[in-house]
């Protein structure tokens, strides 16, 4: 493939599982999103709910899909992303991420959280492209995760999809569950975090904790921030925005893409 080839890298928020299944939307969104690119032969998803303390990659030939949540309809539960794993590719990340000085490995055994496969559900409803299921790491910062998704540019010129799945605002304790008007350390934060991303400002977003109103607000704790560092340190400059949408109040189900 050509540098004009390059795939964009996505960021996109997956708010609650039902979204597989409801009509919302964000949902519709998902819906033509994958049609709006072109095909890649591989997708790599940075999950917020794939968590370890080094580099991990899923290796899983066949990766199960996995129910992790709790208290939802049943129909949820019986769902089964089927996509096919792609072991080599995932030595190819590991690879990668070994010459970044990362401390990476492949995960045999890792199956699709919902942060992986509720997405795709909608984007690739088919499941017959390769999967691979990437770690953020809890106890890192967002210019780890930004040097992580650097290391792995070099898979965009060769049809790899690399998706960032989080959530834009992501504070589960301040769910409006009646709905409403998002608050405003919720809009400010957003506002925020949009104005660094439109400006390509990534050394701002990187120092959120000192820098951005309300950070704590807006996500007490970081794991679904660190999917859209992963997404953007791949591809760098700034970002097209792609959907905007406000849940339960404060819950912000934004998306953007990277082009480079």
């Amino acid at each position: 493939m050509t540098a004009s080839a390059a795939l964009p890298t996505l960021f996109v928020s997956h708010g609650a599982p039902t979204l597989a299944l409801e009509d919302s939307p964000t949902g519709r969104f998902l819906d033509g999103l994958g049609g709006r690119l072109p095909r890649p032969a591989a997708i790599v998803v940075a999950s917020a709910h794939f968590a370890a303390a080094q580099a991990v990659v899923g290796a899983h030939p066949q990766p199960p899909t996995v129910h992790d949540f709790h208290g939802f309809p049943a129909p949820l539960y019986a769902l089964r992303y089927a996509a096919p794993g792609a072991p080599a590719l995932a030595a190819r990340v590991v690879g990668l991420l070994h010459a970044a000085d990362f401390d990476a490995r492949a995960d045999a055994q890792a199956g699709l959280d919902h942060g992986v496969w509720v997405p795709l559900w909608r984007m690739y409803p088919q499941a017959d492209i390769p999967v691979l299921p990437l770690a953020v790491n809890p106890g890192a910062d967002a210019d780890w995760h930004f040097r992580l998704g650097a290391a792995l540019a070099p898979l965009r010129y060769e049809g790899v999809l690399l998706v960032g799945s989080g959530g834009f605002v992501h504070n589960l304790g301040a769910l409006a569950w009646q709905g409403g008007p998002a608050p405003p350390w919720a809009s400010a934060f957003a506002a925020w975090l949009e104005s660094r991303l439109s400006a390509g400002d990534d050394a701002a977003a990187r120092d959120w904790l000192r820098v951005a109103p309300q950070p704590r607000l807006a996500h007490p704790t970081p794991e679904h921030l660190w999917p859209l560092f992963v997404a953007w340190g791949a591809a760098g400059g700034a970002a097209r925005p792609l959907h905007r949408a406000w849940e339960y109040g404060s819950l912000a189900l934004h998306a953007y893409a990277f082009d480079g």
